[in-house]
């Protein structure tokens, strides 16, 4: 696999299980002092847009960076794209086919026209004209997709990196490419 360099002012958080990444990232922000990602190598209790339960298999990769930004609000809205481009650049990174992905703006990354990968913002405690932190949430379907039955009807097909485009890669592997794209 490729090698990249952890970002030094990141702090990283592996949990083998955790109910979701998004609510580990609510209770830990008071405490944090910089930027942290958690990545939980099994989620029970996922989700994704308008609270919609995110299926999430063994071998998925799910995943929040939650700061605290010093912007105003409509800046800290541009870091979806921030996160869509990262997450462009990681699979890039891993697979060598950038003509196989597209970016859904606002938040959902395409492969072959299907969707891969997700994207949730979400900020809390915002006082006068700044907010306590901001938690990015990604999810990929490193490994599997749901069945198509288990999507919204109106939603693009499900697809995993590993059947549209025969890579294998570890979460924690595609965490490392992923906070050095971001």
């Amino acid at each position: 696999g490729c090698v990249h360099e952890w970002p030094s002012e990141y702090g990283k958080r592996v949990l083998a299980e955790v109910d979701s990444t998004y609510a580990e990232g609510a209770r830990i922000a008071a405490s944090l002092t910089g930027p942290e990602w958690i990545l939980g190598l099994r989620q029970t209790k996922g989700r994704g847009r308008r609270g919609r339960p995110w299926q999430d298999p063994i071998g998925n990769f799910a995943a929040t960076l939650v700061t605290r930004p010093m912007q105003a609000p409509d800046q800290v809205a541009l870091r979806s794209f921030v996160a869509s481009l990262a997450l462009y650049d990681a699979f890039v990174a891993v697979t060598a086919r950038p003509d196989a992905f597209a970016l859904k703006w606002p938040n959902d990354v395409s492969l072959n026209g299907g969707k891969v990968a997700g994207i949730l913002l979400e900020s809390a405690g915002a006082t006068g004209s700044t907010m306590s932190h901001l938690a990015i949430g990604i999810g990929v379907n490193l490994v599997s997709a749901p069945m198509p039955e288990d999507v919204e009807a109106s939603g693009t097909r499900p697809v995993s990196l590993l059947a549209e485009t025969g890579t294998l890669v570890a979460p924690q592997e595609f965490l490392g490419v992923l906070a050095a794209a971001f």
